[in-house]
């Protein structure tokens, strides 16, 4: 797992559609209870240079922490 690679959620651009929360399976995300837009919660749990949620995000809303 990585300590300086994590994602940043634009929320801006975010639809709160949750894909990126309902596709990764290390749990870096929290998902609301109530509608609204996912959180990093586990920013730790990301495994470095793995980019699935920023690939399946719809709106291009993902980055991360640690890109250049």
């Amino acid at each position: 797992m990585a300590k300086n690679w994590y994602p940043i959620i634009d929320h801006e651009k975010c639809t709160g559609c949750l894909t990126c929360a309902n596709f990764c399976p290390h749990g870096v995300y929290d998902v609301p209870s109530n509608p609204g837009k996912p959180t990093v919660a586990n920013p730790e749990n990301c495994v470095e240079f793995c980019r699935g949620c920023q690939r399946i995000c719809p709106t291009g809303a993902i980055r991360y922490s640690g890109d250049s």
